[in-house]
């Protein structure tokens, strides 16, 4: 990582000629989902990228492993936890970035700006007036909400967008949503999330340590090797769905499916959930993971044969889903998927090609999903096939500069 302090050293030569500055409050090495989105654009274009994000744990040993600059604000240590800090980081967000970023303009002059996310874009708009960049915003869901619900933020995050070079929605939802909201005129490209493989460990390419993955989590929660497994991944909150999959199991066991339900995540509703399990007799067949960090989810990922997320469409004013980014994670690894038929999930999800769409509210259209996929072995293995090929494309971030000549590689 290079401080800020280090400006006035020399231009390392790996990024001799970087001219888009990148900025986001999320980057990695912090668990996000915004923060692998950032991360896997700036590997599509090292040569040309320079970073400017908040500090986080670890951040230090991997900023120093990068092939771009990665530049870093930090918080004072009173405001990492309590409510002083999560008052004031906002603030700190927009000075931060928008004072190093003129700082870095003046060693880099940089022509270009990506900011990462909607949050502290007021920094991004006094940038727009006193440098001269053009820049593209992106936008993922919840980071634009709270903004349309208070007038003045949202005449300026109007502003903002309409003076964009372009804006980049995560799906074609969140673009949609965007349009009906405010009715702009800017460029507005869809970009989906990708999986990078590297997140998941380094044994994700070789089938045989899936398998090995896949026998020790099984074995871990005595599953035997003949049973299907269900996973879902996720913050256990009530909109999340997973009740309704365990409101399946005890219907699938009845119909001889031998059946096993792996949740893994934490949240508010966890206990909610057990009980449930207790109630339907089902505590054999469902087992509570907990939280599993990023590298030891592929394990759980080889250990199901159907991964399931019955989200549904939650009505705060300041949540939206925009991209369901676990659904793409499963058919990477071959899974096939059910899911609900709404939002970000359609450009993920392609019902009867890489898994099955369900109106989330329907128990019977639920369980005939679930029970025609328990019981075809050989529509699991299709589905899963597709899926991982369609897990494999992309639409790489270059794109947005083509018109002068960079051609985007799909």
């Amino acid at each position: 990582m290079e401080h800020i302090s280090q400006l006035t050293a020399e231009i390392r030569d790996k990024a001799a000629y970087p001219d888009i500055l990148v900025i986001s409050r999320l980057f990695l090495p912090k668990e996000a989902v915004i923060g692998e989105y950032i991360y896997n654009r700036c590997l599509q274009d090292p040569e040309r990228v320079i970073v400017l994000a908040a500090s986080c744990s670890g951040d230090k040993v991997f900023d120093e492993n990068q092939q771009f600059p990665v530049y870093r604000w930090s918080y004072p240590r009173s405001w990492r936890s309590g409510c002083v800090g999560s008052i004031m980081k906002p603030f700190l967000n927009i000075v931060c970035s928008f004072v190093l970023a003129i700082k870095l303009y003046f060693r880099y002059h940089y022509r270009y700006i990506e900011w990462g996310h909607g949050y502290d874009f007021p920094s991004l708009l006094l940038l727009s007036y006193l440098l001269p960049i053009r820049f593209f915003i992106y936008l993922h869901g919840n980071d634009f909400l709270c903004t349309l619900h208070n007038p003045v933020l949202r005449s300026l995050f109007k502003l903002t967008l309409k003076r964009a070079e372009g804006i980049v929605c995560n799906s074609s939802y969140t673009r949609d949503y965007l349009r009906t909201a405010l009715r702009l005129n800017t460029p507005t490209h869809v970009i989906n999330p990708i999986i990078r493989p590297e997140k998941f460990g380094n044994n994700v390419a070789n089938p045989s340590s899936l398998d090995d993955l896949r026998v020790r989590v099984r074995q871990t929660y005595n599953i035997p090797e003949s049973a299907i497994v269900i996973l879902s991944i996720g913050r256990l909150v009530k909109h999340k769905g997973f009740d309704r999959v365990i409101d399946n199991i005890p219907l699938l066991l009845t119909f001889g499916v031998d059946v096993h339900y792996i949740i893994c995540g934490q949240g508010p509703s966890e206990s909610e959930l057990k009980s449930l399990v207790h109630r339907l007799r089902v505590d054999k067949f469902v087992h509570f993971a907990g939280y599993v960090p990023e590298p030891e989810l592929a394990g759980y990922y080889a250990a199901c044969d159907i991964f399931a997320m019955l989200t549904l469409l939650d009505t705060k004013p300041n949540n939206m889903e925009g991209f369901g980014v676990v659904y793409l994670e499963a058919s990477y690894f071959g899974k096939p998927v059910i899911a609900p038929r709404l939002g970000g999930v359609l450009d993920t999800v392609q019902h009867e090609e890489n898994g099955i769409l369900v109106n989330p509210n329907s128990g019977y259209e639920v369980f005939q999903a679930f029970n025609r996929l328990c019981k075809d072995q050989q529509l699991r293995e299709q589905l899963g096939r597709k899926g991982k090929e369609l897990a494999k494309r992309r639409t790489l971030h270059r794109s947005l500069y083509k018109s002068e000549g960079r051609n985007a590689i799909l």
